[in-house]
């Protein structure tokens, strides 16, 4: 039934739809009106579509003409990133999109090349079209409803493949996709260039030499990883911030940085006086502001470069902080003023919070376990003021923090 959305019948009351309140207290009435002119299979598909649309206007600017399934707007890449992934393919190449969905991608990638759109979901390849003539993006579109492996892909100039990790709307087990890594990294032996879209917790080890494995944060939010073949790569490891663009890439002598412990873990082993972290990156305690490096910049494994870059310190060798004790703005994190810094007593901190009249508090725990609702319940805040309170480790040891955020304009 849901194909039936690109007949007359179903864009006519799609199109009736769009200027309706559709809200949950108004879909009952409307759905009973609708049945008497439409049949009832088709006006439950639109009203679904209805709320999709709704659903999709974060990732869409168009998205009230375009046409979703829940699976493919859950996969499908935002306009933003969609059109940051197309920037690597040049003008005019013919490029195979693999697994295309609903056109997350392709929207983008037909903007100014030819695009072969290839799904083996009929539903998916029809609403792809739809989608990137929405965008008017259909002019040099192919389509093939197929299995990406079963497709010829000679004489195309580069693959970008969004391998499924989504079925009948459940995830995969973590670290699966239709098809594999395995066989989308293989890609590369095919084809001149290849792109592959994975999830933003891919591990780096599962990246071969020679690729560029790019993580890419809208915000504050981590939102996917991209894998360039090395026709396409222009770096080891890169974190990238949208929408402004801002990139921050490895440089030829950086290594990865350590992976930051995960909450609960034991603390590590103290370290005795500032030092460095093994990658000529000092290790200090806090100073007058506090870095909190993009979700982005934490993936790629280049704390340290930004901190390298930035003059900057670390408070822990294992632990995604940095500090200074000048202000520092950077697209790449987030600056904190330290308000109170010291070892971390929890009757000490609330105390402290209620003399600086902190009532309300964001609680950002990292490398420590501890139950956050049930620390913010003891604290007992009082008063009109707004911190942030970071537990975490320095040096070895568990500390604290007490932050207020920095203004726009300093």
């Amino acid at each position: 039934m849901t194909i039936e959305l690109l007949t007359a019948s179903g864009r006519e009351l799609l199109d009736r739809l769009s200027g309706e309140d559709a809200g949950p207290d108004r879909a009952l009435e409307l759905a009973q009106a609708l049945r008497g002119r439409y049949p009832p299979g088709l006006v439950a598909t639109a009203l679904t579509q209805r709320a999709l649309r709704e659903a999709a206007r974060a990732k869409f600017s168009r998205a009230a003409r375009m046409l979703f399934t829940r699976d493919g707007l859950e996969q499908a890449s935002s306009e933003v990133t969609g059109s940051h992934a197309a920037a690597r393919f040049p003008a005019g190449w013919l490029v195979a999109d693999l697994c295309c969905g609903i056109g997350g991608n392709l929207i983008a990638l037909a903007a100014e090349r030819r695009v072969l759109a290839v799904d083996k979901d009929p539903v998916s390849l029809a609403f792809a079209r739809h989608n990137a003539g929405v965008y008017g993006a259909a002019d040099g579109l192919a389509v093939v409803c197929a299995d990406a492996r079963e497709v010829v892909l000679s004489g195309v100039d580069a693959v970008f493949i969004d391998p499924a990790r989504r079925a009948g709307g459940q995830r995969l087990p973590a670290g699966r996709s239709d098809p594999p890594l395995d066989w989308c990294l293989a890609l590369a032996g095919r084809v001149p260039a290849a792109g592959i879209k994975a999830a933003p917790g891919l591990p780096r080890e599962l990246v071969p030499a020679g690729w560029e494995a790019e993580f890419v944060a809208v915000g504050r939010d981590l939102k996917e990883a991209l894998l360039w073949s090395p026709a396409l790569a222009s770096a080891t490891r890169r974190a990238t911030v949208l929408p402004s663009g801002d990139t921050l890439a490895a440089s030829a002598a950086s290594r990865a940085d350590p992976v930051t412990a995960p909450p609960g873990a034991p603390a590590a082993s103290p370290v005795a006086g500032p030092g460095a972290s093994g990658s000529g990156v000092p290790v200090a305690q806090p100073g007058a502001y506090l870095l909190d490096p993009s979700p982005a910049v934490t993936r790629a494994g280049l704390v340290e470069e930004l901190a390298r870059q930035l003059g900057a310190w670390k408070i822990d060798p294992q632990i995604a902080f940095l500090s200074a004790n000048r202000e520092l703005r950077t697209p790449f994190a987030r600056t904190l003023r330290v308000l109170e810094s010291a070892s971390w007593h929890e009757r000490h901190f609330a105390r402290r919070l209620r003399d600086l009249g902190i009532g309300a508090a964001d609680i950002r725990r990292r490398g420590l376990a501890g139950d956050v609702a049930q620390i913010h319940r003891r604290l007992d805040l009082r008063g009109t003021g707004r911190a942030t309170v970071v537990i975490t480790r320095a040096r070895g040891r568990p500390w604290g923090l007490v932050c207020t955020e920095m203004s726009e304009d300093g």
